[in-house]
C-alpha cells in the first residue's frame, strides 16, 4: 500500500513538472517567436565576427558561452548563484509574510487603513536604492544588508496591490457570504483573499523584478559573494563577457520565478481558466 502511494506521489510530481514545463516553455517554441529569436542569436554571433560591431563592445555569443563555462569551472559561479538565491528567497519570504497580511487588513478595515496607509504612502515614494547608505550604517556590509534592501524593494508592490485587490472586492460577494452566516474572519480567508489573489500574484511578479534589482545593488555595494558581486567585479575589470553572463543569469532567474508564479496562479485560480 505504501509503495502504491509513493508511486502515485511520484507520478503526480512528474505530471506537475510536465505541466509547468509545457506552460513555461510553450511561448518559446512557437514558430513566430523562433523566427525572431534564432535570427537574433545568429546576428549576435555574426556581427562581432565580421567586424561590423567591435567585439570589444559586443562579444560574440560563443565568447559569452565560453566565459560562462570558465566562470562555472574556475570562479565558483554555482556557489555565487546559491548565495544570491538564498538571500533572495529569505527577503522574498519576509516581504510577502509582512505585506500580504497588512494589505489584507488595510483593505478590510477602515480603522486599520486610517492608521497605517498614510505611513506607507509617506515611505513608499523613497526609491529603494536611496536606503543603501542608511542600511550600511545600521546593518553593516553583509547578508543582513542585502536582505533588508530586497525586502524594501519587494514589500511595497505586494502591499499596495493586496490592499487594492481587497478594497475592490465586489460587495455582492460579501453580501452573499453574509447571508449564509459567514463571519468577518471567514470573509477575509475565503472572499477578500481570493478576490485579491490575482492582484497579489501580479504584485509578486513585480516584487521578483524589484528584488533582483536590489540584490544586484546590495551585492555590488558590499559583500564577497553573489551574482551582483561578480557583476561589479566584471565591471571594474571591464570583462564584458562576464558581465553578460551575470546579466543573462539574472534574466533567467527572474523569468523562471515569474513562470513559477504564473503556474501557481493557473493551479489555484481555477475560475480564471479560459479568460
Amino acid at each position: 500500500m505504501t509503495d502504491q502511494y509513493e508511486t502515485r506521489g511520484i507520478r503526480r510530481v512528474l505530471l506537475e513538472l510536465g505541466g509547468f514545463a509545457k506552460n513555461a516553455l510553450g511561448n518559446f517554441f512557437t514558430p513566430g517567436f523562433l523566427c525572431l529569436f534564432i535570427p537574433l542569436l545568429l546576428l549576435w554571433e555574426l556581427l562581432p565576427r565580421t567586424g561590423l560591431v567591435p567585439e570589444s563592445l559586443l562579444p560574440r555569443l560563443s565568447t559569452v558561452a565560453a566565459a560562462f563555462w570558465d566562470m562555472l569551472l574556475h570562479k565558483d559561479l554555482a556557489l555565487h548563484i546559491l548565495y544570491s538565491l538564498g538571500r533572495f528567497f529569505a527577503a522574498f519570504s519576509i516581504a510577502v509574510a509582512l505585506a500580504v497580511p497588512i494589505g489584507l487588513l488595510m483593505g478590510w478595515n477602515l480603522k486599520i487603513r486610517s492608521i497605517f496607509l498614510p505611513l506607507w504612502q509617506l515611505l513608499s515614494p523613497i526609491p529603494p536604492p536611496a536606503w543603501v547608505p542608511m542600511t550600511i550604517i545600521i546593518f553593516g556590509i553583509g547578508s543582513s544588508m542585502h536582505i533588508f534592501l530586497m525586502v524594501i524593494g519587494i514589500f511595497y508592490p505586494v502591499l499596495f496591490n493586496t490592499y487594492q485587490g481587497v478594497k475592490d472586492t465586489d460587495p455582492r460577494y460579501l453580501a452573499s457570504a453574509r447571508v449564509f452566516g459567514a463571519s468577518e474572519f471567514t470573509l477575509l480567508r475565503h472572499v477578500y483573499f481570493w478576490h485579491a489573489f490575482g492582484a497579489i500574484i501580479m504584485s509578486l511578479k513585480t516584487g521578483v523584478a524589484m528584488g533582483l534589482v536590489m540584490l544586484v545593488i546590495g551585492e555590488a555595494y558590499g559583500g564577497r559573494m553573489g551574482i551582483g558581486f561578480l557583476l561589479g567585479q566584471a565591471k571594474d575589470y571591464f570583462l564584458i563577457p562576464d558581465m553578460m553572463v551575470c546579466m543573462g543569469l539574472l534574466g533567467f532567474i527572474g523569468w523562471f520565478l515569474i513562470e513559477v508564479l504564473k503556474y501557481l496562479e493557473i493551479k489555484l485560480s481555477v475560475w480564471k481558466v479560459g479568460r
